[in-house]
């Protein structure tokens, strides 16, 4: 169906230039690099802008710690911060810095037109001061005991522990977090917005659709008073822009934060003139994508700083909550502030990007990073669900087929059309940030077509009937080749990669009407690995050994380090150890003449079923032609469920003696590798085999 394209400017919050990302910070940027991918997908004109947040006293003392001018501590920043979004495939058209010529003509221009509008004027405030750095303190550089409740070493603002906010000369035994001196109070000049001028157009515009229900009630606090005016000036020493005019006074970098833009657009436009008439065009939307702790900055500053410089407004705040990690605040004492670099080097970042999406809705609720649900979503979802699909079938239908695709097999057509009926529920799913509802709707798609793949079993119906096999086949890759589409805002590496396969070009949205054109896929690439949940755990006592923010590196650019698996041996129970160190030891040798005395056999799965008294152990009828049927006990229940195993032919010793066990008789192993609990591997074949023929 034809659809009206849009014009969208897409922004996510500044990141500060005093420290690295982390985690946390990735939750923003990976949920607008999704959303903007899937306008792109749709064939809407977007363009996304970001870039460092590089003023304020914290730039300068961390520059100063590290014995660099500001200039050149945030210049490094910048391209750490670059580097690492780049990890994570957030494709920014413009990162920059409010540290620009750009940005400083805009701060004047904008502060010009604010002050002739009668919307700044002048006050006397009291602040504190180190006496030791003579310098004053920022709110956050500011610890002491809650005036509310007495918590210790709050900061200078707020409270952790009640939530209350409050003025930092408020604070109790307050102290510099910068030398531990008793700060002293101290007069100063200020500017200071008049928020009140603009009291009726801020309440019609958060009435107006530019912010959830949820969050203009949360507004609606402000309003019951008068608004308070807002500081916009800070004294030297500072790491900023001067304020024309005025001797020893800066811009508060809050000021020229949300300045910066439309000074990353400049950058990109090649031009201040360029970048204003690109926001004041009518039809543009302008979408900031922020976290709910900076809401009041971009819901009530950041508007009246537009309105007052006769700016056009954003049409649209999109806010998320927090990242929690195993249910609690990320801790380097734990091991869970975790930097973006490190993640990296342990992790595929697809899989995060993957976990976040599953995560995410359109509520600005926190959401948490547990890491066994992480583990279990990657391995069982997408690796067992919507890769599998691709990696069963491509190379199937190389190797059966010569890799060329045909006529879709008739059986195929309902499956087909459930995938495409899905689009309108995905589009909505998308558009409203619902990204939770999109890999739910994936998964169960992948369900319905490997379970077609099973109950059409190409493998044997190939032996009798090549054609209809080459129909089953393409049917498969379609559906693969759909969910491509769908899921390629999420993990565009690995869409990237079907793509290739299939010799597609560049998939659209428009693409799943239409369907392949008769052709002889490439060679199948790996599309992604199954998670060793050891690597989470080598990352977490790394996190915890070394503070975050430390200097480390990869071995070498691009590449993860490598945690070995464990070679786990499973037993006539299916039970595997539990590997204490990277290589599980052989508990004894065997002689060449021994280990080919060991019968392996192809059996296939008829029945599978968890059996309810263990946490470890499946029922298994095997299938295994002349030998009759098997029942086996396997310690898999952890890895599969009963549906990924009925109809798979999976090798097995046909020749160990029968074990009486506390659940039943088993007859005989599987064979399967992996690290234990939802890491084990069952091994297979999947064509040119039948139930009972040997394995060499």
């Amino acid at each position: 169906m034809p659809y009206a394209k849009r014009h969208i400017l897409v922004t996510s919050a500044l990141p500060y230039a005093n420290g690295s990302i982390h985690i946390g910070h990735l939750v923003e940027y990976i949920q607008t690099d999704i959303w903007v991918r899937f306008q792109r997908l749709r064939g809407h004109n977007v363009t996304y802008v970001c870039g460092d947040d590089a003023h304020g006293t914290p730039v300068m003392l961390r520059a100063r710690s590290l014995n660099l001018a500001p200039e050149a501590f945030i210049e490094k920043m910048n391209q750490e911060h670059l580097a690492d979004f780049t990890r994570f495939g957030i494709a920014f058209d413009q990162y920059y810095s409010t540290h620009s010529p750009e940005n400083a003509r805009l701060c004047r221009d904008i502060y010009a037109k604010l002050a002739a509008g009668g919307h700044v004027i002048w006050r006397e405030v009291e602040q504190f001061y180190d006496p030791v750095e003579q310098i004053f303190l920022p709110d956050r550089f500011i610890r002491g005991l809650c005036p509310n409740c007495r918590a210790a070493d709050q900061y200078g603002d707020s409270c952790e522990v009640c939530g209350k906010h409050y003025s930092p000369v408020d604070l109790i035994e307050p102290r510099s977090a910068v030398s531990g001196a008793t700060p002293i109070r101290k007069q100063s000049r200020h500017l200071f917005l008049r928020l009140e001028n603009f009291r009726s157009s801020l309440e019609k515009l958060l009435r107006g659709g530019m912010v959830d229900t949820s969050i203009a009630n949360k507004l609606d606090e402000w309003f019951g008073g008068e608004l308070k005016d807002w500081d916009i000036s800070r004294d030297a020493p500072f790491f900023g822009f001067e304020i024309p005019g005025e001797i020893g006074k800066y811009f508060y970098n809050w000021l020229d934060a949300p300045i910066g833009y439309i000074a990353s657009l400049a950058h990109l436009l090649g031009g201040v003139e360029q970048a204003e008439e690109f926001w004041a065009q009518p039809e543009l939307e302008i979408h900031h994508f922020i976290g709910k702790d900076i809401v009041y900055f971009h819901a009530l500053f950041w508007p009246a700083i537009l309105m007052g410089s006769g700016h056009r407004l954003a049409t649209r705040l999109s806010v998320h909550g927090h990242l929690t990690v195993n249910g609690e605040k990320m801790s380097k004492s734990r091991g869970t502030f975790i930097s973006a670099e490190q993640y990296a080097r342990h992790l595929d970042p697809q899989w995060l990007r993957y976990y976040f999406a599953t995560r995410l809705g359109p509520s600005p609720a926190d959401l948490d990073l547990n890491f066994t649900d992480f583990a279990a979503r990657v391995n069982s979802e997408l690796v067992g669900k919507i890769a599998n699909l691709m990696s069963r079938v491509a190379p199937m239908l190389s190797r059966l087929l010569e890799g060329q695709t045909g006529v879709i097999t008739q059986d195929a057509l309902g499956l087909l059309d459930a995938f495409r009926r899905a689009q309108d529920e995905m589009v909505d799913a998308y558009e409203g940030r619902h990204f939770a509802a999109v890999t739910r709707t994936a998964c169960a798609l992948a369900d319905k077509a490997n379970k077609f793949v099973e109950d059409n079993a190409p493998w044997a119906l190939v032996k009798r009937d090549p054609e209809a096999a080459r129909g089953v086949l393409t049917a498969a890759l379609e559906c693969s080749r759909i969910l491509a589409i769908y899921l390629k805002p999420i993990v565009p590496t690995i869409s990237a990669k079907i793509e290739t396969c299939l010799r597609t070009g560049e998939l659209k949205w428009s693409d799943i009407e239409s369907s392949m054109a008769p052709t002889r896929i490439l060679p199948f690439e790996h599309l992604i690995n199954r998670l060793d949940e050891r690597n989470i755990q080598v990352m977490l006592e790394e996190t915890q050994a070394a503070p975050s923010g430390t200097d480390k590196k990869p071995t070498a650019e691009g590449k993860h380090p490598v945690v070995p698996p464990a070679g786990v041996a499973i037993s006539a129970t299916g039970s595997p150890p539990s590997p204490t160190t990277d290589v599980e030891p052989l508990a004894a040798t065997c002689t060449i003449d021994q280990f080919a005395a060991v019968d392996l056999r192809v059996g296939r799965i008829v029945t599978a079923e968890a059996v309810m008294e263990s946490d470890k152990l499946m029922r298994l009828e095997l299938d295994v032609g002349p030998l009759g049927k098997r029942s086996i006990l396997a310690g898999i229940k952890k890895a599969y469920t009963p549906e990924q195993l009925v109809g798979r032919l999976v090798i097995f010793c046909a020749n160990l003696a029968p074990r009486k066990m506390k659940f039943g008789v088993s007859e005989g192993m599987i064979l399967a590798a992996g690290a234990g609990g939802a890491n084990v591997f069952v091994l297979g074949v999947d064509s040119g085999a039948k139930p009972g023929d040997r394995v060499h």
